[in-house]
């Protein structure tokens, strides 16, 4: 999770709303004369995206694109848009982001928290079913709606996805209803809407793997989005040993790589999303060798070793404040 670190707003008056939704505690803070209404635009937003992409609510349209037996489905432009986002990161990163590893991830129950090591065969039988390459994705039509066809035997969850996706939509409600200054956390998701109403940027802390009420650098951001995956933020133990729940495609274990935290700054938070789940499970040197090929984004890796790399764009712009780490800037 990061924290969103507030300044002085003056005579700007602040604005603020917190809900849960996707199983997070969300915090919602807009500046201004129309930050109300844009909290209450935002707050919309996510309700209606959190009945839309829950795999396990029958009424949402994940759980109908799950439950379609190899048929066609229309779906909303959210899930076309998510879909062709994870194929692209997919295809770049050797398969390191796959929507369609939702079996697996019930298999280690990080659905129902009945969590368990699931067998040989099991995991076996969940790799058989990864097929994210297969899923054939159409649109969008005139309506901006999609078409899906996937296996009968798939089923995709947007866990790695959903909530940058949600942070992109309801910053844009909120600069459609008039807020010019605006900042969301959704767990560990942040997401800005221009700068600070006094015209300084925002601080964003970085949390401390190690402990989480506390945070080891704090990086300094315009309008984009601030979004870490990590090891440590779900996890179970059994016989002595963690288990996580960011699960490798190639493996159908928990990624074992060394590196417990990255953090992707960029404007998209959906690509953001993507790409912090996907940097976990490549791993700290496949992850910079995918910076430096593609690029777009900045990047902030915390390895288990206590070392934390900056990608080179973050030199004036991350401080590390926690002095257990060491930091490096890679380039």
């Amino acid at each position: 999770m990061l924290l969103p670190l507030g300044g002085c707003i003056g005579k700007n008056e602040a604005f603020k709303k917190q809900m849960f939704a996707m199983d997070t505690v969300m915090t919602l803070t807009a500046y201004g004369e129309n930050g109300e209404a844009a909290l209450n635009a935002a707050a919309g937003v996510i309700n209606s995206l959190n009945a839309l992409l829950d795999p396990e609510d029958a009424d949402s349209g994940v759980y109908a694109l799950n439950n379609a037996g190899g048929g066609k489905v229309a779906v909303s432009a959210e899930i076309g848009e998510m879909l062709e986002t994870a194929q692209t990161i997919h295809a770049q990163t050797g398969g390191a982001l796959d929507p369609s590893i939702y079996p697996l991830v019930k298999l280690w129950g990080f659905i129902d928290s009945e969590f368990r090591v699931p067998t040989e065969a099991e995991i076996a039988d969940g790799l058989k079913r990864l097929c994210l390459d297969r899923i054939v994705v159409q649109g969008p039509s005139e309506d901006g709606s999609y078409s899906v066809t996937m296996p009968a035997e798939a089923q995709v969850t947007f866990g790695a996805i959903a909530k940058g996706l949600t942070s992109d939509r309801a910053v844009a409600a909120m600069r459609d209803a008039g807020a010019s200054s605006a900042i969301i956390s959704l767990g560990g998701n942040v997401q800005t809407l221009g700068l600070k109403p006094d015209g300084s940027n925002w601080n964003v802390a970085i949390q401390d793997p190690e402990d989480t009420g506390g945070y080891v650098g704090i990086v300094s951001v315009g309008e984009t989005a601030v979004i870490t995956s990590g090891s440590y933020q779900r996890y179970f133990e059994q016989n002595g040993v963690r288990y996580h729940h960011i699960i490798d495609p190639a493996t159908g274990f928990p990624a074992d790589n060394g590196l417990v935290s990255a953090t992707i700054i960029c404007k998209s938070g959906m690509t953001a999303d993507c790409l912090s789940t996907a940097m976990c499970v490549l791993g700290e040197a496949a992850a910079l060798d995918y910076w430096r090929d593609y690029g777009g984004f900045e990047m902030i890796l915390i390895t288990d070793d206590e070392r934390v790399i900056c990608t080179g764009g973050l030199r004036d712009s991350f401080t590390l404040y926690n002095e257990a780490y060491t930091l490096t800037f890679s380039d």
